[in-house]
């Protein structure tokens, strides 16, 4: 762990949601920000999701106002949703590479990048960060059948964090919330 080095974290939005509430918690964003300052100096956390054309009044809204307003780089894009064959809903966005770009504008200034997802897409960026002297830590899980992360990711990382480990120190308090407040 770079207990002293400079890091930023990158998370994918939509696949840390499924891989917190697959384990059966909500993130409590200001928790994970002070978990990870802990391990040096915080320089940025982004964060990237989509947003549906219809959701700019949903409850997603107030989660992505509360995360800009308290210490996170939020990252949107609109996208429209579109019906798989099965009729389920879906959606393509370009965050992908978005967050890949940024992780390398990134480089020169960390020395550790923390990738909070499951997703095997960002195989490449894990392999070609650290030929530039940056250690790459993957937060997701292997704690539910099946894995929400590929084994290749996982192993690719410098480090790897199994979210259920961190979720006495990032869940969101069981207390209920005024309607509305997500963060």
């Amino acid at each position: 762990m770079s207990e002293s080095g400079k890091l930023a974290l990158f998370i994918d939005g939509a696949n840390l949601y499924s891989t917190a509430r697959a384990l059966g918690f909500d993130i409590d964003f200001k928790k994970l920000l002070a978990v990870f300052a802990e391990r040096g100096r915080l320089l940025r956390a982004f964060y990237y999701t989509p947003m549906f054309e219809d959701q700019e009044g949903s409850s997603t809204r107030p989660l992505i106002d509360w995360l800009s307003y308290n210490g996170h780089d939020v990252r949107t894009r609109s996208v429209r949703d579109f019906a798989d064959q099965n009729g389920r809903r879906k959606a393509r966005s370009s965050l992908s590479i978005e967050l890949a770009v940024n992780a390398f504008e990134i480089v020169p200034h960390v020395d550790e990048m923390v990738l909070f997802t499951g997703d095997g897409d960002f195989r490449p960026l894990v392999e070609a960060v650290p030929r530039h002297g940056i250690r790459v830590t993957i937060v997701s899980t292997i704690a539910v059948q099946p894995p929400l992360i590929g084994e290749d990711l996982r192993r690719q990382a410098d480090a790897f964090i199994e979210l259920a480990d961190l979720r006495p120190k990032i869940a969101r308090d069981e207390r209920p919330r005024p309607r509305g407040v997500d963060a």
